[in-house]
């Protein structure tokens, strides 16, 4: 079992063995979710494509696909 102790300002670092199988690295947002019998279980909290929606601007026409995926393949050669 893995122990943390938590500082006047309310943080607690998370055993190293913890986060490796947790996977957590640094700005990993975890969720602290209540389950039936009333404990707490910390999940990382996953990304979702529609988390992103609209971080991204695009000023120009739409694009299709075969024109993205054209992009990618010429920055790809680029590198």
């Amino acid at each position: 079992m893995s122990t943390g102790t938590m500082t006047s300002k309310g943080q607690i670092t998370i055993p190293k063995d913890v986060r490796v199988a947790l996977g957590l690295t640094t700005g990993v947002v975890v969720s602290f979710d209540q389950n039936d019998a009333g404990e707490y279980v910390l999940r990382p909290t996953r990304t979702t494509a529609a988390d992103l929606a609209g971080i991204l601007q695009h000023s120009g026409p739409a694009l299709s696909i075969s024109d993205m995926e054209d992009a990618i393949a010429r920055a790809a050669q680029d590198q």
